[in-house]
């Protein structure tokens, strides 16, 4: 359940602060979407399916996302990305739609066990398909995962209702996906503990410890 405490934390922020957290937001989703970089349907050898759902590495390599595209008019995509740090964004797609690169929207987002009323969001574009990326709190893919609808509505006009059948499934080949770059991460930090004293062999009668300097 999305707390009335947690949803009042979230709009309390200072407006400025919000709108610098949407524009380091939108440029997060520009890498992962391929604003900057491929193409979004570019398929990587890292990208599997999963209950409906496609999982992949994002662009920037530091987190993944799972997305899915539904048989709308304008053909709607939807992905929710998640990084490391436990970040997440969620971003939704059409051909049809106007929104603007950088325009600021309030949306109102229902799920099957909450909602978040007039949520910041900021306008994205990809493909051909104009949408937003939003940004939520922790435990948001855990809510998504448990939810059988997502629907969107802007004020009293209805923006999207989408299906979210195999969500669960998808978040956690997604966690799984995050947890697989995180490791692959600290394994390009360890430092090489070979020392250079250590001979190649040894054990060979005419082995000598190598000074170090």
């Amino acid at each position: 359940m999305l707390t009335p405490l947690v949803l009042a934390c979230a709009m309390a922020k200072p407006l400025e602060a919000r709108r610098s957290a949407l524009r380091t937001l939108w440029v997060a989703s520009a890498v992962t979407l391929g604003l900057i970089g491929p193409s979004l349907h570019a398929r990587e050898p890292s990208t599997r399916d999963v209950a409906g759902w496609t999982v992949a590495v994002g662009k920037d390599g530091e987190g993944c996302f799972i997305t899915r595209s539904y048989d709308r008019t304008g053909g709607t995509t939807l992905l929710l990305g998640l990084d490391p740090d436990g970040a997440n964004r969620l971003s939704v797609l059409n051909a049809h739609w106007s929104i603007k690169p950088k325009a600021e929207l309030k949306l109102d987002f229902r799920l099957s066990g909450g909602s978040y009323p007039k949520h910041f969001a900021v306008g994205i574009a990809s493909d051909g398909k104009q949408g937003f990326v939003t940004s939520f709190e922790p435990q948001f893919p855990t809510y998504f995962a448990t939810s059988r609808l997502l629907e969107i509505t802007r004020g009293e006009v209805p923006v999207e209702r989408l299906d979210l059948a195999g969500s669960g499934a998808a978040i956690a080949a997604l966690r799984r996906c995050v947890a697989e770059q995180r490791a692959q991460a600290k394994g390009a930090d360890r430092p090489d503990v070979r020392a250079d004293d250590i001979p190649v062999d040894p054990f060979a009668p005419s082995a000598k410890a190598k000074r170090k300097k």
